[in-house]
């Protein structure tokens, strides 16, 4: 799908980044990520934008765009790797894509430490507004939470734009356990351990308190 399909302008009073290095983002997690990812990914922009307009925050659009829309790429195939956690992978793939159009380290380091977190609830919330910020969409687009801080119109807006699938939210669940179920290890201490637990008969949770008691020291 050519970006010139894509949805630009304004989306429920919010401006899409339409830049050069926005477009290629948007041309890249297109090809690469199917209709559910790449939606709900555009959809987690949209929510943390308006979660930082609600919230007078002074965050950079295109940022916040860049995080959200590389959240979810460390669960395709073609950026997973085979030992790191997914939020790595994709903090790793838009690191290099950021790079590549010579943004400022302490840019990158923000989007790539945003897209890292993004499953580390109460830790983002207290950073700087694009970690906050991509983690409050994704926490409002997969666990409904501050839902009814959007007004009935902002939600349908969104949606409009960026449906989201009837199933959403088994298919979510689906796309996680498929681009995690190769690596369950990297699932240790994060809340990805809840969806091997519910979708793979054979996932063994670790337990910290056991790899305490069990470690080599010797009291």
């Amino acid at each position: 799908m050519e970006y010139e399909l894509a949805i630009r302008g304004e989306i429920a009073g919010i401006a899409v980044p339409d830049s050069a290095i926005a477009r290629a983002a948007t041309q890249l997690v297109r090809d690469t990520e199917d209709d559910l990812l790449y939606n709900h990914s555009r959809r987690v922009f949209l929510w943390g934008a308006l979660t930082g307009e609600r919230k007078s925050l002074k965050y950079d659009a295109e940022l916040l765009y860049l995080g959200a829309m590389f959240h979810d790429m460390g669960l395709t195939q073609a950026y997973a790797s085979p030992d790191m956690r997914f939020e790595v992978d994709g903090a790793n793939a838009a690191r290099d894509f950021m790079r590549s159009y010579g943004l400022a380290e302490r840019d990158v380091e923000d989007v790539w430490t945003a897209i890292a977190l993004h499953t580390t609830p109460g830790i983002p919330e207290h950073m700087r507004p694009t970690i906050a910020l991509v983690t409050a969409g994704v926490e409002m687009d997969v666990l409904g939470i501050a839902y009814h801080d959007f007004t009935h119109e902002q939600r349908d807006q969104v949606c409009a734009c960026h449906p989201r699938e009837a199933n959403f939210k088994e298919g979510i669940i689906a796309h996680f356990a498929e681009g995690i179920a190769a690596k369950p290890l990297t699932t240790f201490g994060n809340v990805k351990a809840d969806v091997l637990a519910l979708k793979d008969t054979n996932y063994v949770r670790q337990n910290f308190c056991a790899l305490i008691l069990g470690s080599t020291w010797p009291k």
